[in-house]
């Protein structure tokens, strides 16, 4: 079993505290429970070993009007600010995670796709084509839809989403800029 890393923040920006998020993982999956999502595990002890909040996890059939309620619900909250999803990435015809979650975003972050396909790319090679990882805001929050495997959620996380996600990674990452996403709601997060 593998254990989640600790990202270091440099020195300098270690200056600033570290401001927790409230998270929420769904696990897009016909098969699993609570009980074998290994998945929805892995993403669950990284995001509590990083120092945020597991506001909640759910399980969703493979099916888009599911996904796109349990993600809907949850964008609404104003007291979650990240939603992650696994599983339903890929090509087969019950795959359908991108479908129902895209039209969700106000804004798409290609730049997610990119990276973690650079990411993937070093360790399983091409066969990283098989993902369509995606991500995007809505709402003023961060949707991150990751592969179903356990290493692809830790590669996401591991690589990008503990970074990103953490106030002191220097030169800019997510949390610095979450309360102008919506610049209307009132959040009391990371203020500059």
């Amino acid at each position: 079993m593998s254990h989640p890393t600790t990202f270091q923040p440099s020195p300098a920006a270690a200056e600033r505290p570290f401001v927790p998020l409230a998270i929420a993982v769904l696990t897009v999956s016909d098969s699993r429970t609570l009980a074998d999502d290994r998945s929805g595990d892995t993403l669950a002890a990284r995001i509590e070993a990083a120092g945020h909040r597991l506001a909640d996890r759910a399980i969703v059939p493979d099916d888009v009007e599911a996904i796109r309620s349990r993600v809907a619900g949850w964008i609404a909250d104003a007291g979650i600010d990240v939603v992650i999803t696994t599983g339903g990435t890929g090509f087969t015809g019950r795959d359908v995670t991108p479908e129902a979650v895209e039209p969700l975003f106000e804004k798409r972050m290609e730049g997610f796709s990119t990276v973690f396909h650079m990411v993937s790319f070093a360790k399983i090679g091409t066969s990283t084509l098989q993902s369509r990882a995606t991500a995007g805001v809505a709402n003023a929050t961060y949707v991150f839809c990751l592969p179903g495997s356990p290493g692809a959620c830790r590669d996401g996380w591991d690589e990008i989403l503990v970074k990103q996600l953490d106030i002191r990674h220097r030169p800019c990452n997510f949390v610095e800029i979450l309360p102008r996403l919506d610049e209307h709601l009132k959040r009391d997060k990371a203020k500059s």
